[in-house]
């Protein structure tokens, strides 16, 4: 059945018309309702979807929690995980990526596949979240994938675990350049499930 409403929201943060590659790209949805679909996304720094074999493995491991859940999809990039969640039975996906391109290739893709109860925020990520004192919905999924060089994985799931945005239980997905260090990550999550593929390690956490 196709979606009979469409919610998405673009609220953008920083210049509009700021010089961006004109090349495209695409990425494949893997598996759900919009199996085989493409996304479309611009050639951004930084911007490194999620390979189809690990986003693969994640829906495996997430496969009993999507259906119905609420997702956040945070330094979205090419907005392929919230969409694949999407895909695969999810209520609804908050996009949060900062790069006005990306952000504004993820509402495209949005309205063309005709998703539903999509949010599309154009800001900075831990911004958005320092914004959120009372937020509308928690979140029972939340994928993490900034870009490796940044550093701010420690960071940003320090600043979630303390914020009002994650349901008990909540499952979280982290994908990092480098091995995470438990000590670094918040005291509330357990780790679930781990694994890498080539110089990408990739974690899922659970908060109860």
């Amino acid at each position: 059945m196709q979606p009979t409403a469409l919610a998405s929201t673009f609220t953008p943060s920083g210049d509009m018309n700021r010089k961006t590659a004109h090349r495209r790209n695409s990425v494949r949805i893997i598996g759900g309702s919009l199996r085989k679909s493409k996304l479309d996304f611009p050639e951004v720094a930084g911007l490194r979807p999620t390979a189809e074999k690990t986003r693969e493995t994640l829906f495996n491991w997430i496969r009993n929690e999507v259906q119905g859940e609420y997702c956040l999809d945070l330094f979205a990039g090419s907005g392929a995980l919230g969409v694949e969640a999407f895909s695969r039975g999810a209520e609804g996906v908050v996009f949060v990526e900062v790069n006005a391109a990306a952000s504004g290739a993820i509402l495209q893709n949005v309205e063309r596949l005709n998703i539903c109860n999509a949010e599309i925020n154009c800001i900075d990520v831990c911004q958005w979240i320092g914004q959120q004192k009372n937020p509308l919905r928690q979140f029972g999924l939340v994928f993490l994938d900034p870009p490796f060089a940044d550093n701010l994985i420690s960071k940003v799931c320090r600043q979630l675990a303390n914020s009002r945005l994650l349901k008990r239980p909540c499952r979280i997905y982290v994908e990092s350049g480098t091995p995470l260090d438990a000590e670094e990550m918040p005291a509330s999550w357990s780790m679930l499930k781990s694994k890498r593929a080539g110089s990408v390690a990739y974690y899922l956490y659970l908060q109860e």
